[in-house]
């Protein structure tokens, strides 16, 4: 936690207290309070105790220690694509997703009352990527900062002029910046999903209206055996909304799968094809089943 700016280490050590009084009600979440994450979990638990974490992974072992009742994880921006790493830590973590949930995005440009010119915005990369326009036409530099949220708070603490961060609204507002610009990303449809992540799957049972099902799987080493071992999702008509491949190890010879289907366990449709996806592949893990939040298709 010592890696955030002073600021947000003060917000961090106030929320953390809280998350210890009721860790049934904490929600962890990456990033420095004012994050997209922090927002996320706002939005998905008004009433819940938001827990900030340094790493994803610190994130996750907040719920596998009882720190957390649950943990919410950016998975895929519809910009930049999957979020790096989540594919190898969600199957390691031991952990269900058990919930999703779709964010805006929105960048607001931000700084201290007494800045001046702006001629420097610090932020992650993704949100100086996705505000290059709004930038490039005023001639601020674009300056790389951890987390968006962390870079206002670093702006916040610092004396320097002319320097301004790039973050969501409710930064401002935690870290008293004044808003200089609001809605400054170039593509006004930029949506993250994220996934809220239990130590108990969710009994797809419960799930009522249309639910969705993520698992991972690593396909034999034999000709065809991907195009056979999703034959089954076709033959039995349960639509495959994501399929995904990453390597597992360095070797470059196993390779694994990342899948959405629209559907759950129990359905026997469903059943029939992850039998048959498990005849031809090895090292099938259902991550969870939960309500599917925005249609696919």
């Amino acid at each position: 936690m010592q890696s955030f700016p002073e600021p947000a280490r003060l917000l961090v050590d106030r929320m953390s207290a809280a998350a210890a009084a009721d860790p049934a009600r904490a929600v962890a979440f990456q990033g420095a309070p004012g994050a997209n994450s922090h927002r996320a979990a706002l939005e998905v638990m008004p009433d819940g105790l938001p827990l900030p974490c340094f790493s994803f992974e610190d994130a996750l072992d907040a719920v596998k220690d009882g720190r957390a009742g649950q943990a919410i994880i950016p998975i895929e921006n519809s910009q930049h694509g999957r979020v790096a790493d989540i594919h190898f830590l969600l199957p390691e973590s031991g952990l269900s997703i058990v919930g999703e949930h779709f964010l805006d995005i929105h960048h607001c440009l931000m700084a201290r009352a007494d800045a001046g010119a702006i001629v420097a915005a610090y932020s992650h990369p993704q949100a100086l990527g996705q505000s290059r326009f709004y930038l490039r036409e005023r001639g601020i530099v674009p300056m790389a900062y951890a987390d968006t949220a962390g870079a206002a708070a670093l702006v916040a603490e610092s004396a320097e002029p002319g320097i301004a961060a790039i973050a969501p609204r409710i930064a401002a507002e935690l870290y008293g910046l004044d808003l200089l610009a609001e809605d400054i990303e170039d593509a006004h449809d930029n949506t993250t999903r994220f996934v809220l992540l239990s130590k108990a799957p969710r009994d797809p049972a419960t799930v009522t209206g249309a639910a969705l099902t993520t698992f991972v799987f690593e396909v034999r080493n034999i000709p065809a055996a991907l195009y056979k071992a999703l034959g089954g999702f076709a033959t039995n008509g349960v639509n495959m909304t994501k399929l995904e491949s990453y390597q597992k190890g360095a070797s470059f010879a196993a390779t694994m799968f990342y899948a959405d289907i629209v559907g759950a366990p129990g359905d026997p449709a469903v059943d029939r094809a992850l039998d048959e996806l498990a005849y031809f592949a090895k090292d099938l893990r259902i991550l969870g089943s939960y309500p599917l939040e925005r249609a696919r298709g």
